[in-house]
């Protein structure tokens, strides 16, 4: 008799974000997104906006800020903004609060779309009955760190930009939380997890959102198409027992959740558990949805 057919992977599972008091998705479409940051309105290159904007060309062109030009790993674009508009200010989720600042990538320094995951990891930090410990990799300007550890974690915070992770301990002061347990570590990730690993240093939970192309303090380049499968190998590798989650989320488009989740299936092997692969999204105020990125999650039994 023929083998029996493998069953199905499960259908790729849809996080949709929606904005909160000091962020909104206002529009999207034709290429670009119209966002609101606390009080500062901005438009962004987003390819997978291919649709007609909803709103009309009036509510786009009074926009405090317009970026335009190249925004990708190979050189920086440049922001046009209105007289007068401040070169940095502030947004507010929850207990943390971010400065935010224009870069020549088109990035403010806030992802809203995390806030799925910013909101589940602090569900099962709290839920946990004990103190876990949190590892954030490539943690960027640090507001996963910051809320998982106002939810009651000891928080380790990678990445290999010097600049970042001053600007995360900036939104820490900020915030009021400079008392909480967090590590801001520069370094490449790679390497600071194959260090921890062969210390025996374990955790509870790792967080990583990884970009397409980087390079760590002394030139490291990385590859995500190159690199994550060890990457993740690492982090299975300096996961307690008992850990309770991982969450990759990647923004490299031309990619596939399901190949994600067939790299996550591979590295938490024998550990059982659940794992979640699919896309984050963003609501727009009118409804729509807006997808942004690819995510994996690993959930303990």
């Amino acid at each position: 008799m023929p083998d029996a057919p493998p069953p199905p992977a499960a259908a790729p599972a849809l996080l949709a974000a929606a904005g909160w008091e000091d962020y909104a998705l206002l529009d999207s479409g034709h290429g670009r997104k119209l966002e609101r940051y606390g009080t500062v309105t901005v438009v962004r290159p987003e390819e997978q906006a291919m649709w007609r904007p909803a709103l009309p060309e009036a509510a786009w062109e009074a926009a405090d800020a317009t970026f335009s030009g190249e925004a990708d790993e190979d050189g920086p674009g440049r922001w046009r903004s209105r007289p007068g508009l401040p070169a940095e200010w502030t947004l507010r989720y929850g207990p943390a609060t971010a400065l935010l600042r224009f870069t020549g990538f088109r990035h403010l320094g806030v992802f809203p779309e995390q806030r799925a995951h910013w909101d589940d990891a602090a569900t099962r930090i709290r839920s946990a009955g004990r103190e876990m410990k949190v590892l954030n990799l490539f943690g960027y300007t640090g507001m996963a760190s910051l809320l998982a550890a106002a939810a009651g974690a000891r928080v380790t915070h990678v990445d290999a930009s010097k600049k970042a992770v001053a600007w995360a301990r900036e939104n820490q002061a900020l915030s009021g939380l400079d008392h909480l347990p967090i590590r801001w570590i520069v370094d490449d990730a790679v390497k600071f997890a194959a260090r921890e690993a062969r210390r025996g240093s374990r955790y509870d939970a790792v967080i990583l959102d990884p970009p397409k192309f980087g390079r760590g303090p002394n030139g490291e380049p990385w590859h995500l198409f190159d690199a994550l499968p060890e990457m993740l190998r690492l982090v299975a590798a300096v996961l307690a027992p008992e850990a309770a989650f991982v969450v990759l989320t990647s923004y490299a488009i031309r990619a596939s959740s399901l190949a994600f989740r067939r790299l996550a299936e591979e590295a938490f092997a024998g550990r059982g558990g659940a794992i979640e692969a699919g896309e984050l999204a963003i609501l727009e105020t009118g409804g729509r949805l807006l997808p942004t990125s690819h995510f994996v999650r690993w959930s303990a039994p």
